[in-house]
């Protein structure tokens, strides 16, 4: 299930993270509207989120290593928009 986007930073995480992870599970919940008027919103109601990413790519990998590549996939992103990133990561069959 890859649910669909909503506004122009939702969009970019969601195209990223399908391009880098090719994900079987995609949840980006966007948490800004918890932080309005806080440290790093900067009006845009897009500055703080939350994924679930279930992908084979995450295979034998331990939780650091999986949400590097998380980052990794939304470098440019977490440097000027994205102020906050909650990552939850996932091989198929795992347990949440």
């Amino acid at each position: 299930m890859i649910q669909p986007a909503t506004g122009a930073v939702e969009a970019a995480i969601h195209a990223r993270l399908t391009d880098a992870l090719v994900p079987s599970r995609l949840v980006v919940v966007n948490e800004s509207h918890h932080h309005a008027g806080h440290m790093g919103d900067d009006g845009t109601g897009e500055t703080h989120f939350a994924v679930e990413v279930e992908s084979d790519a995450f295979a034998g990998l331990n939780r650091v290593a999986r949400q590097r590549l998380v980052n990794r996939a939304l470098a440019d992103l977490l440097e000027s928009r994205i102020h906050a990133l909650r990552i939850k990561t996932l091989v198929p069959g795992e347990a949440a």
